[in-house]
Formats: C-alpha cells, sequence, structure tokens
C-alpha cells in the first residue's frame, strides 16, 4: 500500500512539474503577459532593493518575481517585431511606467543577458515556491544564484 502512494505522489508531482513548464512556456511566448509580468516583478523587486538595500532569497514574493523576470528575460530574447513592441508596451505599463522610454532599451538589454545566463538555481527556486509555497535553500556562492543577482541588480540600477 505504500508503494501505491509513493507511486501515486510520485505521478502527481511529474504533473505538477510538467504543468508548470508549460504554464511557464505559454507565459514566455505570449507578449502581453511575459511583459506585463516582468515588468510587475520588476518594480516589486526594485522597491524591495530600495527599502532593505538586499533582496532577501527566502521570501516566497522575492522568487516568485525573480521567476517572472526569468520568464521576460527569456520572451526579451525573441526577434519578432510585433512580439518586441507588445512586449516593450506591456514592460512599461506593468512596471507602472518605472521602466518609461528613456530606459526601456537597457532594460531589455539587459533582459537579454539575463537570457544568456546560467538562472537555473534560481528558476528551479520559483517553480518548487510556486508549487509548494516554499522557498527551497539558496546559495549565494551559488554562481548560477550570484550571476543572476547581479545581472538583475545591474537591471534594477537602471530605474533611477
Amino acid at each position: 500500500m505504500r508503494f501505491f502512494k509513493f507511486l501515486a505522489a510520485a505521478v502527481l508531482s511529474l504533473c505538477l512539474l510538467s504543468s508548470c513548464s508549460v504554464v511557464k512556456n505559454l507565459a514566455a511566448n505570449n507578449p502581453s503577459t511575459a511583459g506585463a509580468y516582468a515588468g510587475e516583478a520588476i518594480a516589486a523587486l526594485a522597491t524591495v532593493l530600495q527599502q532593505n538595500g538586499t533582496i532577501d532569497l527566502s521570501s516566497i514574493t522575492n522568487i516568485i518575481n525573480l521567476g517572472r523576470v526569468i520568464t521576460g528575460a527569456t520572451a526579451a530574447t525573441k526577434t519578432k517585431q510585433s512580439f518586441v513592441d507588445t512586449f516593450t508596451r506591456n514592460l512599461i505599463g506593468g512596471s507602472g511606467n518605472l521602466i518609461n522610454s528613456s530606459n526601456v532599451g537597457s532594460v531589455i538589454s539587459g533582459l537579454k543577458t539575463l537570457a544568456g545566463m546560467d538562472t537555473s538555481a534560481l528558476a528551479a527556486a520559483a517553480t518548487t515556491a510556486a508549487m509548494t509555497g516554499k522557498v527551497p535553500a539558496l546559495s549565494t556562492s551559488n554562481s548560477s544564484v550570484s550571476g543572476t543577482m547581479s545581472q538583475l541588480t545591474s537591471i534594477l540600477g537602471l530605474l533611477k
């Protein structure tokens, strides 16, 4: 009986993981959603950084916002002009105009740089946090985490 419970839990976990991947892929392929979510997340993280001087990686809200920025970074690499225009418009709107016409080009460039980096540790943590409501332990000595956070801080620095 225990085996069947374990098997059922494993199947459920696989279904949840695959559905989260599908949702992430859909968000990255929808310029309106990807832009708005990334803009909101960037604005929220900028506020956290300004208020606290750091971004707490044990906060579920911060981790999920980091996941949204990473998804937005993937979307920022698209080349179809209509996609880029819609993404950009929604990025600005989602940020409450914290991202604006004078800094949006630099922000998108920063997102494209982020998309080319190893963001796997934070992306996995965001998925886990969204699925379980708990943030897995993250180490800033992990090169994936430190590189991602350095690039994110660079992007947030553009919003002054």
